[in-house]
């Protein structure tokens, strides 16, 4: 056994297939002092009772890319290490038994479309061809990748090795590590049961270890394993006849709709169902000596899936089981993995909670090392970081919600869908007050928050869909209170901390992209860069005094932002960062008549010269203290009032006392979204991005070069101005649509060529047209530009727009 180095660049613990694929991307980056720690053998914990398939589908843009990128490098893996990784391109048909199931189908195509995956959909008799021991019985449709298929989990991990090895790292199998630290200097020490390493990054890829893990650095990782079975059976004759005959191998079939994907394997077939009773396991960590550990099967759990396995494939009924597989995979609770930085700790990174890991291994491996190299990912990353969850993810929840991920696999994934398990959690004060007035809620980092408001008569629940669903003119009703009224909106959910210090000033012009405002009261809006140029994260700033900042950015982005300023900080004392997010309450009014709502029961004057747009000021409503702020994101008449969350309810029962006689009502989150579509303001993580250039996203007003001492990414993003753009920021109308309006993520044409895609889209109800957001080539983003757009399958003409259709000249924000 190689002696165990005392030093290196870096150290990844865990030899699955995710770990050892990290170890090899950053020996491509060219770091050769990268070492592996393994407690048992490579893949002795989850990897080796994978069933290695390669589902390209994902609704996610960022996953997506993730996938493709594993599937390609598995392909000519082979070539560049001599370890045959056993893949076979044999496709993957996902069946579908009803409209929403296509229509799920069709919203994906476009985003493969976005990203280069090849798909095609296939009639109920095109999938007996390509399927002849199928029944095509219910069937309407289904889709197909030419280009997926499965991998030999263990093979492509010792290719994985083989390729890292030849690169320089060092892997050490049969090696526990047993405790982490960080040294005063900031490096880590890595101690395990044969000596301790010091390194400046760790990479954890610890699989069903994690949490146990993370407690070692004090790090609560939002991971927590479920038992996943699946059948082998003994072979059949006439899948054996097909083989002998030269007959290409079938491809994946996947029963959507009744959870279950189905392959050959070994003359016979193999089985995995997702049923709805799986449990989590490992809760508290394995045992320290489990190696290559499985459960014990349950055949009755999985029978409903057997049965609709049997109903579509008959011969399955005439097969013998061979074995029952009953392994951990790990889960995080939106089912996606968690790749990235942890939160308050420098250079340790997470590559953890992997349901999909054979998939995503190559992809994570890859963006991982781009991230510690480079110090960013070349692909937005924010659907996986590990940041995305906060402290309230605890054991219970984690047990709740990753059992509903994993039951939820094979669920229509609707574009407003919200899942039930482990809600309500985090509510505000008003959270009774609103659901009294029939709010429908959705759920952001925890947060309740109110969808849309059903009125009286009107069942109080969701209703989800990919196209104009049953909320659909509740939601248009309370936009056009909104424009012609008033209206109340709970973003209690907004993530707020204070800055402050001596440093602040300076801190905060050399972290935002803006000047910072001068005059205290004043309000900014500004923009965090990456080092590349791209833009991180999006703050409103309220100067409150000389060294003392409050800033508000998006709620699902808590723990994200915060995190990056606070290690952006200086170390010397001179800034403090104060965490508000739970202190502080947030309502929004806005309407023409908002003004006359509070006047009469707020201290402060209102009037325009009194109280100018992007200002704040400390005052009262009824008897609360509230800091009140004029700004909003619906492009109104409006402020947003900010309050110690207590008097939430006092200043929620005045509002609405006073209301009445202005036509006040409140209105949620889908309204804002149409409102914010007709106002071109832009969303970080769709329109703002990492992958775009602050100049692409067309937030040049706010980037400010003639800052003395520069700021962030400054140069980054003027070499990529001296490149030139590949994308521009756009406000389209479609037209055509009677029933669907765009969701996001839609392929947009000019001619047979994409030339960009919808961010986002919807319906606007004060100037009743449907449009989009969209990134396109520059050369496309001419207003009056004629393209097209993808929705659901479907193309629709469409035309670039002014920015900002709804009052351009900014008339009413400011009257």
């Amino acid at each position: 056994m190689a002696e165990l180095k005392s030093t290196a660049k870096v150290v990844v613990i865990g030899g699955g297939v995710v770990g050892v694929s990290t170890l090899y991307h950053l020996t491509k980056k060219g770091w050769s002092d990268v070492v592996l720690i393994e407690r048992k053998e490579l893949t002795s914990g989850s990897t080796w009772h994978a069933a290695g398939l390669l589902p390209l589908f994902n609704m996610s843009y960022s996953v997506g890319q993730l996938h493709k990128y594993s599937v390609e490098l598995y392909k000519r893996l082979e070539a560049e290490t001599g370890q045959d990784v056993g893949i076979r391109a044999v496709s993957n048909i996902r069946l579908a038994t009803n409209q929403d199931r296509m229509d799920e189908y069709y919203q994906y195509a476009g985003v493969a479309q976005t990203i280069g995956v090849k798909v095609n959909f296939l009639t109920p008799d095109e999938v007996i061809d390509l399927w002849p021991f199928a029944k095509k019985d219910g069937l309407v449709g289904a889709m197909v990748h030419p280009d997926d298929g499965y991998v030999q989990p263990a093979d492509l991990t010792q290719a994985f090795a083989i390729g890292a090895r030849s690169g320089g790292a060092t892997i050490h199998r049969q090696t526990t590590v047993t405790a982490i630290e960080c040294l005063p200097d900031g490096q880590w020490q890595v101690t395990t049961d044969r000596g301790e390493i010091v390194c400046e990054h760790v990479v954890s890829a610890t699989g069903n270890f994690a949490r146990r893990t993370g407690a070692m650095i004090g790090l609560d990782i939002p991971v927590i394993p479920v038992e996943h079975q699946f059948i082998v059976t003994e072979p059949h004759k006439d899948i054996q006849a097909r083989r002998k005959q030269g007959l290409p191998e079938l491809g994946v079939l996947r029963e959507s709709d009744g959870s279950w994907y189905m392959r050959e394997e070994a003359g016979g077939l193999l089985l995995g169902p997702y049923e709805k009773d799986a449990p989590a396991c490992y809760v508290d960590g394995p045992d320290p000596n489990s190696e290559y550990e499985l459960f014990q099967g349950d055949l009755d759990r999985l029978m409903p899936h057997v049965e609709s396995a049997i109903a579509r494939v008959p011969i399955f009924a005439e097969l013998g089981i061979k074995k029952i597989y009953n392994g951990a995979i790990a889960y995080a609770p939106d089912g996606n993995p968690i790749v990235g930085p942890a939160w308050d700790k420098k250079n340790f990174w997470l590559n953890e909670g992997h349901s999909f890991g054979i998939t995503a291994a190559g992809g994570a491996g890859w963006q991982l090392a781009e991230w510690i190299v480079e110090g960013e990912p070349t692909v937005d990353m924010l659907g996986v970081d590990p940041r995305r969850f906060g402290s309230y993810a605890t054991k219970s929840y984690l047990i709740e919600k990753n059992e509903e991920a994993y039951a939820d696999v094979f669920a229509i994934h609707y574009p407003d869908e919200e899942r039930v398990a482990a809600r309500p959690l985090r509510t505000s004060p008003c959270y009774d007050r609103m659901k009294a007035k029939g709010a429908v809620f959705g759920q952001l980092f925890g947060w309740e928050r109110p969808n849309w408001f059903a009125p009286e008569g009107v069942e109080q629940t969701d209703d989800w869909s990919f196209r104009r669903s049953s909320y659909f003119e509740h939601v248009g009703n309370e936009c056009k209170n909104v424009a012609e009224n008033v209206g109340l909106l709970d973003m209690t959910a907004f993530a707020k901390c204070r800055i402050q210090g001596p440093g602040a000033l300076k801190f905060l012009n050399w972290v935002l992209a803006n000047k910072m405002p001068v005059t205290p009261g004043r309000i900014g809006l500004c923009h965090g860069l990456t080092t590349k140029g791209g833009v991180h994260s999006e703050f409103t700033v309220q100067r409150e005094s000389k060294e003392c900042f409050y800033l508000v950015s998006a709620g699902a982005y808590h723990r994200l932002d915060h995190d990056w300023l606070k290690k952006h900080m200086p170390e010397d004392g001179s800034v403090q960062f104060t965490d508000l997010t739970n202190s502080m309450g947030v309502l929004v009014v806005a309407g023409p008549k908002s003004r006359d709502l509070l006047q009469p029961i707020c201290g402060a004057d209102l009037s325009t010269d009194a109280f100018p747009w992007l200002t704040g000021q400390e005052t009262y409503i009824g008897q609360a203290p509230v800091k009140l702020i004029r700004v909003n994101f619906v492009g109104e008449l409006g402020w947003e009032i900010h309050h110690p969350i207590e008097y939430q309810n006092h200043i929620f029962d005045t509002l609405f006392k006073h209301g009445e006689a202005y036509g006040l009502k409140p209105f949620g989150i889908r309204a804002m979204n149409s409102l914010r579509l007709e106002k071109s303001y832009r969303l970080v993580g769709t329109e703002m991005s990492i992958e775009y250039s602050a100049y692409e996203s067309d937030l040049g007003r706010f980037v400010n070069l003639k800052k003395k001492n520069g700021f962030l990414g400054k140069d980054a993003l003027l070499a990529w101005q001296e490149r030139g753009f590949e994308n521009a920021f756009v406000t389209l109308e479609v037209f055509g649509v009677d029933d669907a309006d765009v969701l996001g993520n839609n392929p947009i044409y000019d001619g047979e060529t994409i030339v960009g895609r919808a961010t986002g889209g919807g319906y606007g109800w004060r100037i009743n047209k449907s449009l989009a957001l969209a990134m396109v080539h520059p050369s496309k983003a001419e207003p009056g530009l004629q393209l097209q757009i993808d929705i659901l399958g479907n193309r629709y003409d469409c035309v670039v727009l002014e920015e900002s259709p709804y009052d351009p000249a900014n008339d009413k924000l400011r009257s």
